[in-house]
Protein backbone atom coordinates (compact mmCIF):
# COMPACT_ATOMS: atom_id res chain seq x y z
CA UNK A 1 0.00 0.00 0.00
CA UNK A 2 1.30 3.70 -0.92
CA UNK A 3 1.39 6.28 1.65
CA UNK A 4 0.56 9.69 0.23
CA UNK A 5 2.41 12.81 1.68
CA UNK A 6 0.44 16.01 1.18
CA UNK A 7 2.65 18.45 0.37
CA UNK A 8 0.82 22.54 0.10
CA UNK A 9 -2.63 22.50 -0.65
CA UNK A 10 -2.63 21.17 -4.22
CA UNK A 11 0.44 18.80 -4.49
CA UNK A 12 1.25 15.29 -3.37
CA UNK A 13 3.70 12.51 -3.71
CA UNK A 14 3.27 9.05 -3.45
CA UNK A 15 5.24 6.87 -1.45
CA UNK A 16 6.20 3.10 -2.05
CA UNK A 17 5.80 0.33 0.50
CA UNK A 18 8.50 -0.14 3.04
CA UNK A 19 10.13 3.57 2.07
CA UNK A 20 8.76 4.95 5.11
CA UNK A 21 10.21 2.45 7.24
CA UNK A 22 13.34 2.87 5.82
CA UNK A 23 13.00 6.30 7.13
CA UNK A 24 12.09 5.30 10.32
CA UNK A 25 14.74 2.57 10.67
CA UNK A 26 17.40 5.09 10.09
CA UNK A 27 16.40 7.61 12.37
CA UNK A 28 16.24 4.89 15.07
CA UNK A 29 19.62 4.59 14.31
CA UNK A 30 20.91 7.61 14.24
CA UNK A 31 18.78 8.60 17.69
CA UNK A 32 20.43 5.51 19.55
CA UNK A 33 23.78 6.64 18.28
CA UNK A 34 23.33 9.73 19.96
CA UNK A 35 22.60 8.11 22.99
CA UNK A 36 26.19 5.88 21.89
CA UNK A 37 27.39 9.30 22.18
CA UNK A 38 26.46 10.55 24.83
CA UNK A 39 27.50 7.51 27.26
CA UNK A 40 31.11 7.45 25.62
CA UNK A 41 31.42 11.39 26.10
CA UNK A 42 30.71 10.90 29.77
CA UNK A 43 33.12 7.88 29.96
CA UNK A 44 35.75 9.95 28.42
CA UNK A 45 35.78 6.83 26.49
CA UNK A 46 38.13 8.23 23.48
CA UNK A 47 38.26 4.47 22.30
CA UNK A 48 34.22 4.66 21.11
CA UNK A 49 34.47 7.82 20.31
CA UNK A 50 37.31 7.40 17.72
CA UNK A 51 34.61 4.25 16.88
CA UNK A 52 31.69 6.65 16.22
CA UNK A 53 33.32 9.35 14.74
CA UNK A 54 33.75 9.26 10.61
CA UNK A 55 37.26 9.98 9.78
CA UNK A 56 36.19 13.27 8.35
CA UNK A 57 34.23 14.61 10.80
CA UNK A 58 33.99 18.07 11.74
CA UNK A 59 32.92 18.79 15.35
CA UNK A 60 32.12 22.63 15.91
CA UNK A 61 32.23 24.63 19.15
CA UNK A 62 30.34 27.96 19.08
CA UNK A 63 31.74 31.01 20.75
CA UNK A 64 35.31 32.85 20.75
CA UNK A 65 36.78 30.20 22.98
CA UNK A 66 40.53 28.84 22.51
CA UNK A 67 38.35 25.51 22.14
CA UNK A 68 36.00 27.10 19.88
CA UNK A 69 35.54 26.96 15.99
CA UNK A 70 35.95 23.30 14.00
CA UNK A 71 38.37 20.44 14.98
CA UNK A 72 38.70 17.28 12.74
CA UNK A 73 38.70 14.03 14.08
CA UNK A 74 42.46 13.65 15.64
CA UNK A 75 41.51 16.98 17.58
CA UNK A 76 37.88 16.29 18.25
CA UNK A 77 39.61 12.94 20.06
CA UNK A 78 42.33 15.45 21.77
CA UNK A 79 39.49 17.58 23.10
CA UNK A 80 38.07 14.55 24.98
CA UNK A 81 41.02 13.71 26.85
CA UNK A 82 41.73 17.54 27.52
CA UNK A 83 37.91 17.55 29.00
CA UNK A 84 38.56 14.32 30.70
CA UNK A 85 41.94 16.38 32.67
CA UNK A 86 39.68 19.04 33.47
CA UNK A 87 37.10 16.92 35.70
CA UNK A 88 38.93 14.43 37.68
CA UNK A 89 35.99 12.54 38.79
CA UNK A 90 33.95 13.20 35.74
CA UNK A 91 31.52 14.88 33.85
CA UNK A 92 27.87 13.28 32.77
CA UNK A 93 26.07 14.50 29.81
CA UNK A 94 22.23 13.93 30.52
CA UNK A 95 19.74 14.01 27.15
CA UNK A 96 16.97 15.94 27.91
CA UNK A 97 15.11 15.48 24.68
CA UNK A 98 15.98 14.67 20.85
CA UNK A 99 14.14 15.27 17.00
CA UNK A 100 15.55 13.01 14.52
CA UNK A 101 14.99 12.88 10.85
CA UNK A 102 16.65 11.39 8.23
CA UNK A 103 20.63 11.53 8.58
CA UNK A 104 20.22 14.88 11.62
CA UNK A 105 19.76 14.20 15.26
CA UNK A 106 19.22 17.88 17.51
CA UNK A 107 20.07 17.19 21.37
CA UNK A 108 19.03 19.19 24.23
CA UNK A 109 21.45 18.09 27.09
CA UNK A 110 22.60 18.92 30.37
CA UNK A 111 26.41 18.54 31.88
CA UNK A 112 27.48 18.62 35.38
CA UNK A 113 30.58 18.11 36.61
CA UNK A 114 33.45 19.31 39.27
CA UNK A 115 36.10 21.23 37.52
CA UNK A 116 39.60 21.01 38.60
CA UNK A 117 39.13 24.57 40.01
CA UNK A 118 36.80 22.81 42.53
CA UNK A 119 33.92 24.59 41.12
CA UNK A 120 30.75 23.23 39.80
CA UNK A 121 30.14 22.89 35.98
CA UNK A 122 26.59 22.55 34.80
CA UNK A 123 25.69 23.69 31.30
CA UNK A 124 22.76 23.31 28.91
CA UNK A 125 23.45 22.70 25.39
CA UNK A 126 22.06 22.07 22.06
CA UNK A 127 23.80 19.91 19.48
CA UNK A 128 23.21 18.73 15.85
CA UNK A 129 24.94 15.53 14.88
CA UNK A 130 24.80 14.47 11.29
CA UNK A 131 25.15 10.60 10.49
CA UNK A 132 26.79 8.82 6.88
CA UNK A 133 26.87 5.59 6.90
CA UNK A 134 26.56 4.69 10.49
CA UNK A 135 29.36 7.19 11.51
CA UNK A 136 28.95 11.05 12.94
CA UNK A 137 30.49 13.38 10.29
CA UNK A 138 29.09 16.37 11.80
CA UNK A 139 28.32 17.36 15.16
CA UNK A 140 27.72 21.23 16.59
CA UNK A 141 27.71 21.99 20.05
CA UNK A 142 25.81 25.50 21.38
CA UNK A 143 26.13 26.13 24.78
CA UNK A 144 26.31 28.76 27.33
CA UNK A 145 30.17 30.39 26.40
CA UNK A 146 29.95 32.81 29.53
CA UNK A 147 29.62 30.10 32.03
CA UNK A 148 32.22 27.77 30.03
CA UNK A 149 34.79 30.83 30.21
CA UNK A 150 34.37 31.09 33.57
CA UNK A 151 34.90 27.63 34.35
CA UNK A 152 36.58 25.90 32.25
CA UNK A 153 39.39 28.42 31.91
CA UNK A 154 40.17 28.37 35.48
CA UNK A 155 43.02 27.62 36.76
CA UNK A 156 43.68 23.94 39.34
CA UNK A 157 42.66 24.24 43.04
CA UNK A 158 46.77 24.06 43.44
CA UNK A 159 47.51 26.96 41.29
CA UNK A 160 45.20 29.24 43.04
CA UNK A 161 46.52 28.42 46.30
CA UNK A 162 50.17 28.88 45.20
CA UNK A 163 48.51 32.64 43.76
CA UNK A 164 47.63 32.33 39.94
CA UNK A 165 45.06 34.54 38.63
CA UNK A 166 41.61 33.19 38.59
CA UNK A 167 40.15 34.42 35.37
CA UNK A 168 41.66 34.41 31.91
Amino acid sequence: MQRTFWLGLSLAILVPPGVCADLDDETTRNRALARELFVAISAADVARLDELYADDIELWTAGSLPFSGSRNKTQALEGMRMIDSMFPNGITFTILSMTAEGDRVAIEATSEGIHVSGEPYRNQYHFLMVVRDGKIVHFKEYMDTLLAQEVLLRPPKEAEALGAPTSP
